[in-house]
């Protein structure tokens, strides 16, 4: 039986470890074959996994199996066994990792050395709740397969090609020389959505786009044909939109206010501004959409608003960066599933000629723009493991062509 080459796509974070894997010959006939994770680490450790019908292939504690509640490396060993008795026939032969923060240094994926591993962590104080577990899940998969390729992908590349004044904040240029500047995250996601448009809609190549990534994270990005001018996050993914648990875009002053009349410190601060604010610091009740549009209770009522409030807000703002509009993306849990989302936020940019056709809405068309509206409206599906798993497989490729000519 020939065997097909099979990709390890990993998404590390603090308490779970979400896993793909892909297998195909190159880009264009990538296919998921498996989605899944192991969850509750620190804890309670449960591996699960589906296949692309989304039919159960494994749903198991891994208490039993010798694997520590926080112990990566025997977690990722787990799951290369797993997939070595389960998907006989796949060859793995590279792991590609979503990497939240790659600083002014990386603009495109690159294959993992020592090296790089060392400037990824010399990089965790600009993602310190994101960037110690994406750089933790690479060096446990070293450890247990130390011949595995693996290739880094950043969500801030994506956004290298932004003019210099949406980068730079109006600070001493010392600390901007230090790298205290905009660097823009969920770039994987945007990514996709320039590469998806045109093929949804061609005449969309050069357009000046406005994509909306809603979801537990939320961020707006200006595209212009395909490549970001501007975005609402910023130094951290801390900024620009409310979100489940993050405030968003603060007054500097209101942090300055805590520490002197409140007495908080930085670890105060972060817990407030990441976990305690956004939907459910406002509502009181829930960081779940879903939940919020469901209740009966004013305040949840409230926290739609103020973030389909600030979304049109932030959206005129990124207009303003790109000189104009020609069209208006929806992608991400929240954008791609909440119709009554969709609604409000075209409702408050009906200004710009934004309009949403409601059955098409409702249905989750393509294209969901009401005959008369100017601006076309798509919601389309983003695919950041697909974006990675194409990265991964052209960073091997690029290795290969250079070990040839050598």
């Amino acid at each position: 039986m020939q065997q097909r080459d099979a990709y390890l796509i990993v998404n590390a974070g603090s308490s779970s470890l979400k896993f793909s894997i892909f297998c195909g010959g190159s880009g264009s006939d990538l296919s998921a074959i498996v989605n899944g994770q192991i969850s509750g680490i620190g804890t309670a450790p449960r591996f699960e996994a589906k296949d692309a019908a989304r039919h159960v292939l494994a749903d198991r504690s891994l208490d039993g199996v010798g694997v520590g509640a926080a112990d990566r490396a025997a977690m990722l060993g787990f799951l290369l066994g797993w997939i070595a008795e389960e998907l006989k026939g796949t060859r793995l032969v590279a792991a590609g990792h979503r990497v939240v923060h790659g600083g002014t240094r990386f603009a495109k994926p690159v294959r993992l050395t020592p090296a790089v591993l060392e400037e990824l962590e010399a990089l965790i104080p600009l993602a310190p709740l994101h960037q110690p577990h994406n750089v933790a899940a690479m060096r446990a998969l070293a450890e247990v397969y130390p011949a595995l390729p693996q290739v880094a992908c950043f969500d801030t590349a994506f956004h290298q090609s932004q003019p210099w004044q949406s980068q730079t904040f109006a600070l001493p240029r010392a600390l901007t020389a230090e790298g205290i500047r905009r660097y823009g995250f969920h770039g994987l996601s945007y990514e996709y959505i320039a590469q998806r448009l045109p093929q949804i809609a061609p005449e969309m190549a050069d357009a000046r786009v406005l994509v909306c990534h809603l979801g537990s994270g939320s961020s707006l990005c200006a595209m212009r044909a395909g490549k970001s001018v501007d975005t609402t996050m910023g130094f951290t993914a801390l900024d620009g939109l409310p979100m489940g648990t993050r405030s968003g875009v603060i007054d500097p002053g209101v942090l300055i206010y805590l520490m002197r009349e409140k007495g908080m410190g930085a670890d105060e601060l972060e817990a407030l501004l990441y976990h305690q604010s956004g939907l459910l610091g406002v509502s009181g009740l829930s960081n779940d959409m879903r939940a919020l549009l469901d209740s009966e209770n004013p305040h949840a009522a409230e926290a739609v608003e103020l973030f389909c409030f600030q979304v049109a807000k932030q959206a005129a703002a990124l207009a303003a960066s790109m000189g104009g509009l020609d069209a208006v993306v929806f992608t991400a849990g929240v954008g791609e599933n909440s119709a009554p989302v969709r609604t409000r936020v075209a409702e408050k940019l009906s200004w710009l000629g934004v309009a949403v056709d409601p059955a098409a809405n409702r249905a989750r068309a393509a294209r969901i723009s009401a005959a008369e509206s100017r601006i076309p409206v798509f919601v389309i599906p983003t695919d950041e493991e697909r974006m990675i798993a194409s990265h991964t497989l052209g960073v091997l490729a690029e290795s290969s062509s250079s070990i040839k000519a050598a």
